[in-house]
């Protein structure tokens, strides 16, 4: 597969825009673990190789380890989650996967009775970014470093 456009450098203002959302999402009140959990998972989902390469990375630098990484795809099966960990990866599934029915009820008010408004939305934010920086990465063929 051969490498498509350079994103940054046909399109410098969206690609700065982009920047503008991660910069915003380094002031939330996200945990820099819940975060690389949000971009592992939601980069699974949409089969980004790049992405997922990246931030399984990021997230080994931080202290995240090999096994929580390696079960992520099968968060449910499994005790190694917390609470919130669990609301926020179910937040992230219906949200990245908006075609089978968007993020429930049920999904949406127990992570505002684990984690809260703001940080709900904060989420929602952080899922968000990464569908987008997903589909830029998957579009143009970035390759892996």
């Amino acid at each position: 597969m051969s490498t498509r456009l350079n994103m940054a450098a046909v399109q410098p203002a969206a690609f700065k825009a982009m920047y503008e959302l991660v910069k915003y999402l380094d002031t939330t009140q996200l945990s820099p673990i819940h975060k690389e959990l949000i971009k592992i998972r939601a980069s699974q989902l949409n089969g980004c190789a790049y992405c997922i390469n990246m931030h399984t990375r990021d997230a080994k630098k931080l202290g995240e380890t090999e096994q929580r990484i390696y079960l992520l795809n099968a968060w449910r099966e499994t005790e190694l989650y917390t609470p919130e960990e669990r609301a926020l990866l179910a937040l992230t599934e219906e949200t990245t996967l908006i075609a089978n029915g968007g993020l429930s009820d049920a999904t949406y008010n127990k992570s505002v009775e684990l984690l809260g408004e703001t940080y709900t939305a904060q989420a929602i934010m952080a899922v968000v970014a990464i569908n987008a920086w997903n589909r830029i990465s998957i579009s143009t063929h970035k390759a892996l470093d």
